[in-house]
């Protein structure tokens, strides 16, 4: 780390406005917590106020733990108990939420180093893990990790840079106006929007107002950025035809005509193999290393990116077949009996049920049972889209349904009506009953698909099993 992207206590002081009860203005402040429970020692600590607690009631928990310093809102601390803490850092803000946004919006500033920020209905998270796999070919990449994706995850984020050369950024959003802020603090040379889908829609009410709030990523884009979408989706193709002009815009897909294209697509259970087309040129054979079509598009997006820093068709490929994925997306295991258990429960919206359930029917020579729970957030779409994946279950021949839930019934419903017996499919109430069913109708060489929005703590199946 130079000298000039040290972060000192004045700057803190003077971009959030805030006020140094204790401690040095030349101190360096390097390594943020937002918990006492997982604080290390040296870590500034941000007592965040919450609905219900104000965090910052824990400053005294975190000096005793090593932290070199904290950052509070609304709570006083009297000049006898600071005594006790010669050499920390206090300082006392409007709102430490506010604060962190501003604090790693200068630090980014400190940073001339390419950033590419991802966002999208389905597929953010599993985007940025071959994008970075991508990039870290070439540059030391920091990358989002598990899902700080929000105002408070994000910036912590790009608080954490030090050495890295690069950095990879995913946005997540539940209304207007938060990709806006967040885009403002990460100032992306590279932005990707996956698709646009369902995600969030009885809370933004249509797929043409989450565009709109995907599309606040631009607010961000370095002026001579670089815009890569997913040609294949609908929405993202109908703004592309009108918004071509304005920016430097790179097209990815499967099946629409586009920059990088995947033919002769080899599907098996462990992997896709393809040949990869850039602007109508055969370039290479490719390889990824997760089964399902949406990780070829994945792949084909971390090559686009890839290439726009001058990344070798070589490297890419190390990339790609290196890459790992953030735990519960299609995090796949075997048990010592045999049974294949496919973990893709950290969200779930129709898209990605959709991927999920076509990986599934792929899927050979196996049982294949489809453990599937609430997607949430749906408002009143929630039945209709349930529905639909009702149908997918079916259209998949999966030979085994379980739903969870209360919304998850019209799944059940859907795919009886479209086909499956009755006699295999279960509706259950809740996790527990859903255990109790699974363990006894589980066989060897089963392959289990969990799959529902996090609200729903499908891990808890997963663990009792």
């Amino acid at each position: 780390m130079q000298e000039s992207q040290l972060l000192k206590v004045k700057d803190i002081i003077k971009v959030t406005n805030g006020t140094l009860l204790q401690g040095k203005e030349e101190e360096v402040c390097e390594n943020f917590s937002r918990d006492t429970r997982t604080l290390r020692a040296g870590d500034i600590y941000l007592g965040i106020k919450g609905e219900t607690v104000n965090g910052g009631i824990y400053w005294e928990e975190a000096l005793n733990k090593g932290a070199k310093g904290v950052i509070i809102q609304e709570i006083e601390i009297p000049e006898k108990e600071r005594i006790k803490y010669p050499g920390k850092i206090m300082i006392q803000v409007k709102d430490v939420v506010e604060a962190i946004g501003k604090i790693a919006k200068y630090k980014r500033s400190l940073y001339p180093i390419p950033c590419i920020a991802i966002t999208g209905s389905v597929g953010k998270t599993s985007t940025k893990d071959m994008v970075a796999s991508v990039m870290s070919q070439k540059y030391n990449t920091l990358k989002t990790q598990g899902n700080y994706n929000n105002q408070i995850g994000m910036p912590l984020t790009i608080l954490a840079l030090k050495e890295e050369e690069a950095a990879v950024i995913e946005m997540g959003m539940n209304h207007l106006g938060e990709i806006s802020y967040l885009t403002d603090i990460a100032k992306p040379d590279v932005v990707v929007i996956t698709n646009i889908g369902t995600a969030h829609i009885g809370i933004l009410g249509s797929r043409e107002n989450i565009l709109k709030a995907k599309m606040e990523i631009l607010e961000g884009l370095n002026p001579n950025g670089t815009v890569v979408i997913n040609q294949d989706n609908d929405l993202l193709q109908k703004w592309y035809k009108e918004n071509k002009s304005k920016y430097n815009v790179i097209t990815y897909g499967i099946e629409q005509e586009s920059d990088y294209m995947a033919k002769e697509i080899e599907s098996y259970e462990d992997r896709s193999e393809y040949l990869l087309y850039r602007r109508g040129k055969k370039i290479a054979k490719m390889i990824v290393p997760v089964g399902g079509n949406h990780f070829v598009q994945n792949s084909l997006c971390a090559i686009a990116v890839g290439e726009q820093f001058h990344i070798s068709i070589e490297e890419i490929k190390k990339g790609i077949s290196s890459f790992e994925l953030t735990k519960k997306r299609m995090d796949i295991t075997t048990t010592e009996n045999g049974i294949t258990i496919i973990n893709d429960c950290y969200n779930a919206n129709l898209d990605s049920m959709k991927a999920a359930l076509e990986y599934l029917g792929k899927i050979k020579n196996k049982r294949k049972i489809a453990v599937l729970g609430d997607m949430l957030e749906l408002g009143n779409y929630s039945e209709k889209l349930h529905k639909k994946v009702g149908e997918i279950v079916a259209e998949q021949k999966i030979d085994r349904l379980i739903t969870v839930g209360k919304e998850s019934r019209y799944i059940a419903e859907e795919a009886q009506k479209k086909g499956i017996k009755k006699e295999k499919i279960k509706m259950c109430e809740n996790n527990k009953e859903a255990v109790e069913y699974i363990k006894n109708i589980q066989k060897k060489e089963d392959v289990f698909l969990f799959k529902a929005s996090n609200g729903m703590h499908f891990d808890e199946i997963i663990h009792n099993l």
